[in-house]
């Protein structure tokens, strides 16, 4: 059975270059989210297996989500995807909980890695 993936991210642009990766690497997206908050709504709905998520967001930003998605689900698979490539952000981010970091822009192989590696 394929992984469920939610992808977070405020920009069109980003989810739909995300779903083609990620749909072509044989993993199903369930939903798509543009700022944490709907981020964590679509979570408790969906309960995907993996999420990629965005940190610059209006409303609620990505560290912020991933704190949240974790205290509802600690096992949560969460793979930050962030032009952010900033030492202390990629810090923060898998302290919050995430379990890989994609730098934007990114690899087509790098997303498939990531995936991959958490979906084990």
């Amino acid at each position: 059975m394929a992984k469920r993936v939610l992808i977070v991210d405020d920009a069109a642009f980003m989810r739909m270059l995300l779903k083609d990766i990620i749909t072509k690497a044989g993993y199903e997206v369930v939903g798509e989210a543009t700022n944490g908050v709907e981020a964590v709504e679509k979570y408790k709905e969906l309960k995907p297996d993996i999420v990629t998520m965005d940190i610059t967001m209006p409303e609620m930003n990505g560290i912020e989500a991933i704190k949240k998605i974790k205290e509802i689900d600690p096992n949560a698979n969460i793979i930050v995807c962030s032009a952010m490539g900033q030492q202390a952000m990629v810090v923060e981010a898998i302290q919050a909980g995430a379990k890989d970091f994609i730098v934007k822009p990114f690899q087509q192989s790098r997303v498939v890695e990531a995936l991959n590696k958490v979906s084990k």
